[in-house]
């Protein structure tokens, strides 16, 4: 039998490990963080409950294939359920725009804002459904390491006008800023700036369109632990705790891996989960990685980082949504202060979930849960982060309070913050960044980190950095790709063993 060894137990990391497992393999997964997720953690404070990483689920279905793959069913481990408003954005005048739902219920949102761009919107969801229909049904789960690969979907590209940025395609087709703001917000989800990313990535607005926006009960910890489950009952080994400091390699193949306490893992196959750039640059011996992968490591532009404000607030808010978006006074130009300038500017904008609008158990009895996240540049700012991250926290509170949650200076309960350093101690992302690499056209398809790895033979690669990209439904479909590569066990397939968490 053949042994996988799976660094890195992020979505993309336990997906790659469930299929690896579903052919035969015999798989052991390892992990720095305490417990599954990768960035998908979970915070307890004073009885409130913060999911630290992704909370939006846009493709389910997904998740229902990793459970197909042994017969079972994602209802048994975890219930997922559609929300009926998906964001909810508030604009810096007060006005809002709900998003979600019936295709009537957005067209009359933006005929109430600007009818002229009832047909324009109708004209960017079907070029967003052509883009989905080649970048995501055709191409989502299709290696790209192949430039001849690459070449021959050029005339795709061309056609789909890949060349345009996402705030180029949509504000070909509406004119309201408000309206340009909402559909060009996407590419932030997975760490681009709408200015600069390819519009292949617009395929995520019909992405929304075509299979909703959902929550798991309890969270997205709640669905890492159904998938745990899963992986214990198929027999994979889990090892929690434990930190990766090198590969070995031997000739053309990775034969171990070592960890911080001296452990030796023999493997016939090995997955990564880490970020591309610390593989390449801190994992992997140099001699053992081509030079494409060393000049991609040494030179590729980071996503954004994130600081996100966790708190409760001894009351509740009824009138905020499950997710809401809250805008600036500033677009264009914030986003340059944060992609291109690197400078912490004094206002900012709002990514704002409020999970007990959907789930009460985040929250005691009679209060509310929230996080609010913001994007600022990543570790590459000059920004000394334990001046500015409590200045940030203040400011945060101060705007929201004046806002959308009334008194939260005086409600707010059990508060705490992360920083792009929080991202780098305890992800090993490279630059803090929140989502690996950012996604512009120069680092998309066969330009991105390749799923066969650039180096040993039996090295594969899943995750944010990897293609087809950042999200929850691009690293899924990640391992979908290495599981089209990862060869058949060798001697015959593993038996199931009983369960184990190292």
């Amino acid at each position: 039998m053949s042994r996988v060894v799976v660094i890195g137990a992020g979505f993309g990391g336990i997906a790659a490990a469930l299929r690896a497992r579903a052919k035969g393999h015999s798989v052991t997964v390892i992990d720095r963080a305490p417990r599954l997720g990768g960035r998908a953690q979970v915070y307890e404070r004073d009885g409130f409950r913060h999911d630290a990483g992704p909370t939006v689920l846009t493709a389910p279905f997904l998740f229902d294939e990793l459970f197909a793959l042994f017969g079972k069913s994602t209802a048994d481990y975890v219930k997922i359920v559609p929300l009926p408003l998906w964001y909810r954005f508030r604009f810096h005048d007060g006005d809002t725009f709900d998003y979600g739902g019936g295709i009537e219920q957005t067209l009359a949102e933006i005929a109430r804002i600007h009818p002229p761009d009832v047909d324009g919107y109708r004209a960017l969801l079907e070029q967003s459904r052509r883009i989905y229909e080649v970048g995501f049904t055709q191409l989502g789960d299709v290696p790209f390491h192949r430039l001849s690969f690459m070449l021959q979907q050029v005339p795709h590209l061309v056609q789909l006008g890949a060349w345009r940025t996402v705030w180029q395609m949509v504000a070909h087709h509406v004119q309201h800023e408000k309206i340009r703001q909402a559909f060009s917000i996407q590419p932030l989800l997975v760490g681009g700036n709408p200015f600069d990313t390819t519009s292949i990535y617009a395929l995520i607005h019909f992405l929304e369109r075509a299979h909703g926006v959902h929550f798991a009960m309890g969270g997205t910890g709640a669905l890492v632990d159904g998938l745990g489950r899963l992986m214990l009952e198929e027999g994979i080994e889990l090892r929690l705790g434990t930190t990766v400091t090198a590969i070995e390699v031997d000739g053309d193949r990775a034969r171990a891996v070592h960890t911080a306490d001296g452990t030796r893992l023999a493997l016939d196959y090995l997955i990564s989960n880490a970020d591309p750039v610390h593989l390449y640059e801190q994992l992997l011996p140099r001699t053992a990685s081509k030079l494409s992968a060393r000049l991609k490591a040494r030179h590729c532009e980071q996503s954004m980082g994130l600081f996100v404000l966790y708190f409760g607030a001894a009351r509740q808010y009824p009138e905020v949504a499950h997710h809401t978006i809250w805008m600036g006074p500033r677009y264009r130009a914030l986003l340059d202060d944060i992609f291109h300038r690197k400078v912490l500017a004094e206002d900012f904008s709002i990514y704002l979930h409020r999970p007990t609008a959907t789930d009460p158990s985040f929250a005691p009895a009679g209060c509310d849960s929230f996080y609010a996240l913001v994007p600022v540049p990543n570790l590459s700012a000059d920004i000394d982060w334990a001046v500015e991250g409590p200045r940030l926290r203040d400011r945060i509170v101060a705007a929201l309070g004046s806002t959308i949650l009334p008194d939260l200076a005086a409600t707010i309960r059990a508060d705490f913050f992360v920083t792009p350093e929080d991202f780098a101690e305890r992800y090993l992302s490279p630059l803090g960044a929140g989502f690996s690499i950012a996604p512009h056209f120069r680092q998309s398809a066969w330009f991105r980190f390749h799923n066969r790895g650039e180096g040993p033979r039996n090295l594969y690669l899943v995750g944010a950095g990897t293609h087809p990209g950042a999200g929850l439904p691009g690293v899924l479909c990640s391992a979908k790709v290495v599981d089209r590569l990862l060869p058949e066990p060798l001697g015959g397939r593993a038996r199931v063993a009983a369960p184990a968490v190292v």
